[in-house]
């Protein structure tokens, strides 16, 4: 229901417990969007590592206070991989 685009959710349930998700619309990965790189970048910042498919990717980490980096730095992340 939600169309084209990117969508990267981050939850934490402890201070040391951090999951991330990216999914990939295919029009996006047309434009050259891949969650498993989008994912695997963004990772670092939660202490963490991950990656998966160019629609799918997940990731975790141990550093919750990181979160707000990832959501800060993800428009430009994204940005540097679409054509």
């Amino acid at each position: 229901k939600l169309g084209e685009g990117v969508i990267i959710l981050a939850s934490s349930t402890a201070p040391d417990k951090v999951s991330l998700v990216a999914m990939v619309s295919q029009e996006a990965i047309n434009r050259g969007a891949h969650a498993g790189n989008l994912i695997k970048e963004l990772a670092v910042l939660v202490g963490g590592g991950g990656g998966g498919r160019p629609n799918m990717a997940q990731a975790g980490g141990k550093n919750a206070a990181g979160i707000a980096d990832v959501i800060a730095k993800a428009k430009d992340v994204l940005s540097k991989q679409l054509k």
